[in-house]
């Protein structure tokens, strides 16, 4: 075995790392795979002479790259939206979701989107991969307090401020998994149950396919208009919106509606679908789950 493939091999044994890195960094299974590309070029060009640590090395140059990537594409904003998502997502087979909720979590890749760059960058390294912060300052190019202070603004944004005592979030949550789940199995006789008699269901104009009311009011309206749209149901995970459980419907872990649910009780007694993307701006959404270091 010569130089180049004993280093092709190094590289291999830590493809499936610098992957997860990329993928939590940027949302995308194809954008995580164009920059670990990136990375192995950029080895193949360098060598290995000269890296006392090629995990380390590698780890700082996948994440420049992917810095780079983030910062280009918040120069640009040219992800997909509504509609246009929804119908490239529909293609995904159920496996596909399921690998993606399983490998991420779709509702810690939404709640990334809406950090910065270096936020993300820092967040994801310290916290997910418990990378030093004297490595992540020299990534960032920031002080070694600016790093830690990144990376601890992100993870308060991640992770939000609850709205209620945590009795009360998990019995709202298990109300809210209930009604995903019945939503998802398009269960009319589990959705009558879980809404209240008198349920309310709003939907701003960006949420509405043509055609369909902006207000429905009573279980049984609002069970058979959640039954119709029952297909964006299995891209839905449970999040905190403005620190009550509610909805985030994200094909790819990207935001496409976001779900305000109130409980009352052990029932749904409203929920509204929000998906103009100024309103969505405008909503605090956190992990109900906090991540942890892989």
């Amino acid at each position: 075995m010569d130089g180049h493939d004993e280093l092709a091999a190094e590289f291999e044994a830590r493809r499936e790392r610098l992957r997860a890195i990329a993928h939590r960094m940027l949302g995308s299974a194809g954008d995580a795979e164009d920059a670990v590309q990136e990375a192995w070029l950029r080895l193949s060009r360098v060598g290995g002479t000269g890296i006392d640590s090629l995990g380390a090395w590698l780890t700082t140059v996948i994440s420049r790259i992917c810095l780079d990537m983030l910062r280009a594409r918040t120069a640009r904003r040219e992800e997909p939206y509504g509609e246009d998502l929804a119908e490239r997502a529909a293609g995904d087979g159920p496996e596909e979701e399921a690998v993606l909720a399983e490998s991420v979590g779709v509702a810690l890749l939404v709640v990334l989107d809406r950090l910065g760059p270096a936020e993300r960058v820092a967040f994801v390294l310290h916290d997910l991969f418990a990378v030093p912060f004297e490595r992540i300052a020299a990534i960032t190019d920031r002080s070694l307090p600016a790093a830690k202070k990144l990376a601890s603004r992100a993870r308060h944004k991640v992770r939000g401020t609850p709205a209620l005592p945590a009795a009360e979030q998990d019995r709202h949550r298990g109300v809210v998994e209930a009604f995903l789940a019945a939503a998802r199995g398009g269960d009319m006789g589990a959705l009558l149950e879980l809404l209240a008699p008198d349920v309310v269901r709003r939907a701003d104009p960006a949420a509405r396919p043509p055609g369909v009311p902006a207000e429905l009011r009573g279980a049984r309206a609002v069970a058979e208009g959640t039954v119709l749209l029952r297909r964006r149901a299995r891209f839905a995970v449970p999040v905190l919106v403005d620190g009550r459980v509610g909805l985030a419907v994200a094909p790819r872990g990207r935001l496409l509606y976001v779900l305000r649910v109130t409980v009352e009780g052990d029932r749904v007694a409203a929920y509204e679908v929000v998906a103009d993307p100024a309103l969505l701006r405008g909503l605090e959404l956190a992990v109900l789950d906090a991540p942890s270091a892989a």
